[in-house]
């Protein structure tokens, strides 16, 4: 059985776009509210990481 090294790094792959022509009002704004939060979870992931870096910086400045 074979498999594909791409496979394993998630980073290579775009996410498929949704096709919002189908979507109806309601659907759209669940949509963008999903997505608020998915932000939101991402920029208090990316202050979390600065955060460790910074002390990582600080205790190998010493």
């Amino acid at each position: 059985m074979a498999f594909d090294l791409d496979d394993l790094d998630p980073r290579q792959k775009k996410p498929q776009l949704k096709n919002l022509d189908a979507m109806n009002i309601e659907d759209l704004k669940e949509y963008v509210a999903a997505l608020k939060a998915e932000l939101a979870r991402v920029e208090e992931k990316i202050k979390a990481k600065q955060s460790h870096a910074a002390a990582a910086a600080s205790f190998f400045k010493k």
